[in-house]
């Protein structure tokens, strides 16, 4: 509580991802409940702080739609936003999931063919990341963290290889999943899953977010709170028994304000694979890449 208030924070603020999956498992009934895959994300913005005791919905809005070739599935596009009691808003998000159709098209005809694609940022310009008004960064030192690494310390195309790893057992993605109430088939039922070419239940790929940005705490110890994130995907599946690790590569740098800046990065997550014994750059057929994640970071500066 004493490092957030003298960030500025009224109290201490949730973790960005905590909000984020909590959120997105209120999307999880009406939009994804029975999808094959969750595919990416793209203009994931954080609009405001949460904190204990607040109340969290959210919304969703259809934006596109595209059928796949085989006739038997399609691809969906929605833009979620979450809300606090208040009505302020505090998170909105695009993503697009994989859905088997109710009936299947004849590849070829007009009706597979047609598709809706929705206008999507690369990714969260400079100008439209949300900086919290109150957010004092001088208030972070390195007693707090363990670090002296700043804004100005990084540079672009750097390289960081996380060295820890982390090993997800049944109880730990179940669990996770629980909490932030997604329910889907694909993380929650095993007899169904068994039934599937997977052969058993997928973990949760906002879990893999989570895991991959703790790893990657050892290298960006300063960080003081996720703005965006910008594009992602889920390249490859992860299963209860995987153990994760983390590279980042440093896209771009911006100077928000004289005492604040960002970081754009690419969070590279694998599985049963350290970031050391992987090079780049990715290639993301390599079955043990799980997640290519293209988010922004806020750090103090010198």
């Amino acid at each position: 509580l004493p490092l957030a208030q003298a960030l500025g924070y009224r109290d201490m603020p949730l973790d960005d991802l905590l909000i984020f999956n909590i959120a997105f498992g209120k999307t999880v009934p009406d939009i994804s409940y029975n999808a094959i895959a969750n595919l990416g994300y793209a203009d994931v913005r954080f609009l405001a702080p949460v904190y204990v005791g607040d109340t969290l919905r959210s919304e969703t809005q259809i934006i596109g739609l595209k059928e796949n070739s085989s006739g038997k599935s399609g691809v969906v596009y929605v833009r979620s936003d979450t809300f606090r009691q208040d009505g302020e808003k505090v998170l909105t998000w695009a993503r697009w999931v994989m859905i088997s159709k109710r009936e299947i098209s004849t590849i070829g005809t007009a009706a597979a063919s047609e598709k809706t694609l929705p206008d999507l940022p690369a990714f969260v310009t400079a100008e439209n990341i949300v900086v919290p008004k109150q957010l004092r960064p001088a208030g972070l030192n390195a007693h707090d963290s363990g670090s002296t690494r700043l804004w100005d310390d990084y540079a672009t195309g750097e390289v960081i290889d996380h060295p820890a790893g982390m090993t997800i057992d049944e109880s730990q993605h179940t669990l996770a999943t629980r909490l932030y109430q997604n329910n889907a088939r694909v993380h929650f039922d095993a007899h169904h899953m068994a039934t599937t070419p997977f052969g058993k239940r997928l973990v949760y790929g906002g879990h893999v977010i989570s895991i991959c940005r703790a790893l990657s705490y050892d290298g960006l110890e300063n960080v003081i709170s996720i703005a965006a994130i910008n594009a992602g995907s889920h390249v490859h599946p992860t299963f209860a028994g995987d153990t994760l690790y983390a590279k980042t590569q440093v896209l771009e740098k911006w100077a928000l304000r004289p005492d604040l800046g960002a970081l754009r990065l690419r969070l590279l997550g694998l599985k049963n694979l350290t970031a050391g014994e992987y090079a780049l750059p990715a290639d993301i057929a390599v079955p043990q890449l799980v997640l290519d994640l293209d988010y922004t970071v806020l750090l103090p500066r010198k």
